[in-house]
């Protein structure tokens, strides 16, 4: 039976991840009516629900109450989930002012399902941040009518109106629900007036998976607390008492400082700094000029000033003498190939560069290219920079604050904040201090772990030395980048998790914060902490992740989800820990075999002891932290459309993750997980599936456009 349930589970989610790839390829409806919804994928999981309920009774887990807790409340929820697939209803109400609707169609049929009342719009209106043009909240008013009773027409009187009609406000995040029908706002029309809502009717699915997620975080937790428990059995070990080392890579970057050749017209220094100091409306939030200004710059040079000229300075001269800033070259262009087109000898290109008179050159480009391959993207990303100046030029860049009063302006202290910000470069500090003082210490590490020799007491003294430098530089970085998240928070007025620059961020934060609490007990862990975070804060600078504090979708507006990324990011840090840990396990296997001494042999297998027991330890943290950052992300799903599970391929492979991980717990029936050598070359590979949770199904798959893309 055990290994009808192995073979099984590989099975199921050998399937999740295929399906992903299916319906890449076919669609989200074909993996719908095909693999999701069909009878034959439920009963793939009811079979694997029943044999594995036989292995813990036949396992007597009742002794085990944590455990029995934790294994059951996944049933709860499986049969929740079932619940709905069975009964549930979803579908769509299209309201349009004045009519009256008594019946929604359903999603999967297109049939009309009737309601057991009636409802009707009276207005719809979208909400504005102030001052922009930027959606805070979509809002329908609506009127319905109670069972039993029909909509009241104007000629009754306020008495019978009021008797026999109801009003309510349907909005991002604020759900309506009468008779088990839960109404969500979705859309609305072209010109404004009607509106469309989400429909879910699921009386007992929901609750009952609701109850699943609760006993899950109450077992989760009386995991970590139980005396006899194996994570305290872990804790308590005296293996991790003892130090150890870890290897990575590392990528350096090299800046390169263009010179002033020649004086540019330009504001002069002084009225530069008072122009920053401005404020404008820009990307729909009220910011100081200086922001508006970094961002222009950046976007057409890729650096934050030029030629020694402040962003300030550069915007007043181009407008002051356009002229000459239309020949000056600035605009950087990085494929080769459209250098190549355009006769550049360099990658920076004047504005008449791209011009033939009045002939735009890059339109004959675009329209043989197509909108495919690198030339386009970089045609595109050319484009845009030419338009960012033409909008300059014409005056429609630069929005300032309404006369009216109607734009709440920034506080003073909030000017200084944001200016503070702009002026500190905390990602690219951070990444270049964080991996070169990582690998230092890694190499200091690492002789210290692979010396044949006891060390003289002039070397402890040094090793002692340089070990509270590492720490001092460690608590500094942590102190530095919590104060960028901290004024990038207060800047933006919320958590900063909306995008994937942000969630970076937050990761790096993240493994800060662990390597700060771990260094002591594990020294290892300290240069672990640097490279992590630096190659974290690395991945957000290269790949051009948007840095730019903007206000939130309305569908983000919900504190579900900063929990549930906090949750999902500490889960990946502590993944990657175990995946290096792994790493460097099998480097010192590899070593240990080639040494002929006993001793160093037994101290070699002593160090692979310690690593195998921190990664068992920190397995159980990260996991948890991963199924209650998804069953919390399902309720802010449930929350903000009306669905606690859609299938989306980031959902799937957010769940492929965790059953992969959770097998690493079963070494009691699965004897191959007691060996150390399986154990950790297990841990490196399932990381490639945190890998494709982040950053594979944003860049491979194409996703529900209601699905928030970057955590």
């Amino acid at each position: 039976m055990k290994r009808l349930l192995v073979i099984l589970y590989i099975c199921l989610v050998g399937l999740l991840a295929v399906a992903t790839f299916v319906e890449q390829a076919y669609g989200t409806d074909f993996v719908e009516r095909n693999i999701y919804h069909t009878i034959w994928f439920c009963c793939l999981w009811g079979v694997i629900a029943a044999i594995a309920s036989v292995a813990l009774i036949r396992r007597a887990l009742w002794r085990q109450l944590p455990a029995l807790l934790l294994h059951g409340s996944l049933l709860v929820i499986l049969v929740g989930a079932m619940i709905t697939f069975i009964s549930g209803k979803k579908g769509y109400l299209h309201l349009r002012p004045g009519v009256a609707m008594s019946s929604f169609q359903e999603e999967e049929s297109k049939k009309d399902v009737q309601l057991p009342f009636t409802i009707q719009l009276d207005s719809f209106r979208v909400e504005y941040y102030p001052g922009t043009e930027a959606p805070a909240d979509y809002v329908s008013h609506i009127t319905y009518s109670l069972p039993g009773t029909a909509p009241v027409s104007s000629s009754d009187s306020l008495s019978r109106q009021k008797a026999a009609l109801l009003h309510e406000q349907i909005s991002m995040n604020r759900i309506f629900t009468l008779h088990g029908f839960r109404f969500y706002q979705s859309s609305f029309d072209d010109d404004g007036q009607g509106s469309w809502l989400s429909v879910n009717y699921d009386p007992w699915g929901t609750d009952v998976t609701y109850a699943g997620y609760i006993l899950l975080g109450i077992s989760m937790i009386w995991l970590l607390f139980s005396r006899r428990s194996e994570f305290r059995r872990l804790l308590s070990h005296p293996l991790l008492k003892k130090g150890g080392v870890f290897v990575l890579f590392l990528f350096c970057l090299a800046g390169v400082i263009q010179a002033q050749k020649r004086p540019l017209p330009a504001l002069k220094r002084t009225q530069a700094d008072s122009l920053a100091r401005e404020q404008v409306i820009y990307h729909d939030r009220v910011v100081p000029f200086n922001t508006l200004a970094r961002d222009f710059v950046q976007k057409l040079t890729g650096k934050a000033s030029y030629k020694g000229l402040t962003a300030e300075q550069i915007i007043g001269g181009w407008l002051l003498s356009p002229e000459t800033w239309r020949n000056e070259p600035l605009i950087y262009i990085k494929n080769k190939e459209l250098q190549h087109l355009l006769d550049l000898q360099t990658p920076y290109a004047r504005l008449t560069d791209l011009f033939d008179g009045s002939v735009y050159r890059l339109r004959e480009h675009w329209q043989r290219e197509q909108g495919q391959g690198k030339l386009a993207k970089a045609i595109q990303e050319t484009d845009e920079k030419v338009g960012l100046i033409l909008m300059l030029e014409q005056g429609a860049f630069i929005h300032p604050l309404p006369a009216d009063g109607s734009v709440r302006p920034l506080s003073e202290k909030q000017v200084k904040a944001e200016l503070l910000y702009n002026s500190i470069p905390f990602s690219k500090i951070l990444f270049i201090v964080n991996l070169t003082v990582g690998l230092l210490a890694f190499l200091f590490l690492l002789h210290n772990c692979l010396r044949t020799r006891s060390l003289s007491s002039r070397a402890r003294n040094v090793s002692r030395t340089a070990g509270t430098i590492f720490s001092v530089i460690l608590y500094t970085a942590l102190l530095f980048h919590l104060a960028g998240y901290c004024l990038r928070w207060y800047i933006g007025g919320r958590i900063p998790l909306s995008n994937g620059y942000e969630t970076m961020q937050f990761m790096a934060l993240c493994i800060l914060l662990v390597a700060c609490l771990l260094h002591r007990r594990f020294p290892f862990t300290l240069p672990f902490g640097f490279l992590l975070s630096g190659f974290a804060l690395l991945v957000s600078y290269l790949g051009q992740m948007n840095p730019q504090i903007t206000p939130l979708m309305p569908v983000l507006v919900s504190p579900w989800l900063s929990i549930h990324v906090s949750l999902i990011m500490m889960s990946y840090a502590l993944f990657a820990f175990i995946m290096l840990n792994g790493i460097l396990a099998l480097c010192l296997r590899r070593k240990a075999t080639t040494n002929n001494t006993s001793e160093n042999g037994i101290i070699q297998d002593d160090r692979i002891e310690q690593l195998t027991v921190l990664s068992r330890l920190l397995l159980y943290p990260a996991t948890f932290f991963l199924g209650a950052g998804i069953f919390l992300g399902a309720v802010w799903a449930n929350v903000s459309w009306g669905r606690y599970w859609a299938w989306d391929p980031k959902e799937v492979w957010a769940l492929i993750t965790f059953l992969v991980y959770g097998v690493a717990f079963h070494s009691q029936s699965l004897r191959i997980f007691r060996q150390p050598v399986f154990f950790h070359i297990y841990m490196i590979a399932a990381f490639l599936t945190v890998l494709m949770t982040y950053f594979g199904v944003n860049y491979v798959f194409e996703m529900n456009p209601n699905y928030w893309r970057s955590y």
